[in-house]
């Protein structure tokens, strides 16, 4: 197989760094890693061809700091940056600093990233493309939808009544998102979500929509070339959420039907299409109990959650982005992929869930991963590593997959039995009590999920 690029920057870290220079090993690219000073024994900086240290541990002078890692690629002569998942993933100016620079950008478009990481602006396209958008404060006579005063948040929380979500427009990752139930605590939360925005994206704006209850959270995997080539990997079931993050995917969801399923999938190429979308990326969608669907947000790069489509349908998704970015047509038709069995990820996170979920960082005395059968882990930990308190607490993707959903979760179990992590807190006793919930056996998973939940 050529070489479509010659050397692959890695601008990230943890197990999604290891895991791109593993595809690029693989298609027989060079890698060079970036890092931080307390990353500096991290694997993908031992697997990587080259390393390069780009600033002191706090983020926003490292991984967060474009002009280094921008620096890095040039010094070390690397052709194409990948910017893993998070951090300066969907940062328009970012891929922009990399086109001015003549180094490609293994992602989305600058022009996907910028019309997608603005709020407003991806619902008026997604309803220019016809997909249904949550009802709320999006209207062609409200310039962009943002909630300027408490008295416009109440009166459109009146509309379409309570509850309601007041959210930053330039808001991502489950951050920028506040709820209120009645017109007191409203103007409580529009206060609080506008201070919270902007000290966390530089931008105060905010939107206000209607909160859908009992909603399930379904969204479909992309891939598509710059010859104008779309297809979808199926969908997953991604309910399982603390504050509008992730705690456990599935692929495919066990609760939709097969209708459902089609004419989601369906929906999610046309929204693709229609502002021209390139490489990887998935578009979301929620979905109430009488399968009413609505569009929420598309995320322009590849999302920690990719393994359980991986797992099911065979394809190496980050494999893809490098080609797609290579400007490679996509060699994946619709007809000829089909999914296999079913798949399940536990994020396992240096977490205290009995504690509020408190992070809890430190050394890893003892790193003892499962295998067997149907059982992947992408985790850059192992003995005597050292979890930084810097970052995101993610430690490993526990992935099980079986030939049905009650043999995924069978296998799940036994490896969350087997997995031993000692020295720090982490969130497999909270995973291994889901496996056991009765509402997770049955398919009965919500976004409100973990509200009720005894664990």
């Amino acid at each position: 197989m050529r070489k479509m690029f010659n050397k692959v920057l890695v601008a990230n870290r943890g197990e999604i760094a290891l895991r791109v220079i593993r595809a690029c090993k693989e298609l027989g690219i060079k890698t060079v890693a970036v890092y931080s000073t307390a990353d500096r024994n991290s694997l993908h900086v031992k697997y990587a061809d080259e390393a390069i240290c780009i600033g002191p541990p706090e983020a926003a002078e490292s991984y967060l700091k474009h002009s280094n890692i921008i620096a890095a690629a040039e010094v070390t002569d690397a052709d194409a940056i990948h910017p893993g998942t998070g951090f300066l993933a969907e940062n328009a100016q970012f891929a922009e600093g990399c086109e001015g620079s003549w180094i490609t950008f293994i992602g989305p478009s600058v022009e996907n990233i910028a019309l997608m990481g603005d709020k407003i602006q991806a619902k008026d396209a997604m309803a220019k493309a016809g997909l249904k958008l949550i009802p709320g404060s999006r209207s062609r006579r409200r310039k962009r939808g943002v909630v300027q005063t408490e008295e416009e948040a109440q009166k459109i929380a009146h509309d379409v009544g309570y509850p309601v979500m007041v959210k930053a427009v330039a808001g991502g990752g489950g951050r920028g998102i506040r709820v209120a139930h009645n017109d007191i605590s409203l103007i409580n939360v529009f206060q609080t979500a506008k201070a919270e925005a902007k000290a966390a994206f530089g931008n105060p704006e905010v939107y206000v929509e209607k909160m859908i209850q009992n909603a399930r959270h379904i969204e479909v995997q992309i891939l598509a070339d710059k010859h104008g080539n779309v297809i979808h990997l199926g969908e997953r079931e991604c309910s399982i959420q603390r504050k509008q993050q992730k705690l456990l995917e599935e692929s495919p969801s066990a609760a939709i039907s097969d209708e459902l399923r089609e004419n989601i999938s369906k929906d999610a190429v046309k929204a693709a299409k229609s502002i021209k979308y390139t490489n990887a990326g998935t578009i979301e969608f929620l979905v109430d109990n009488e399968n009413n669907y609505y569009f929420l947000e598309v995320n322009a790069r590849i999302q920690v959650e990719h393994p359980v489509t991986e797992m099911v349908t065979g394809i190496d998704i980050i494999k893809e982005q490098i080609r797609l970015a290579a400007g490679e047509k996509l060699d994946i038709e619709q007809k000829t992929i089909t999914c296999s069995g079913h798949a399940i990820e536990c994020r396992i996170n240096a977490e205290d869930a009995e504690n509020g979920f408190t992070p809890s960082p430190g050394m890893i005395q003892i790193y003892h991963p499962p295998g067997g059968p149907g059982i992947r882990i992408d985790s850059h930990a192992y003995n005597k590593y050292i979890v930084p308190p810097y970052y995101d607490s993610l430690v490993a993707k526990l992935i099980a997959h079986g030939k049905n959903r009650n043999e995924a979760i069978v296998r799940m179990r036994r490896a969350l039995d087997e997995f031993v992590i000692e020295g720090i807190k982490t969130t497999i006793p909270f995973h291994k009590k889901i496996m056991e919930d009765e509402r997770f056996l049955n398919c009965q998973v919500y976004t409100h999920f973990l509200d009720s939940f005894e664990g």
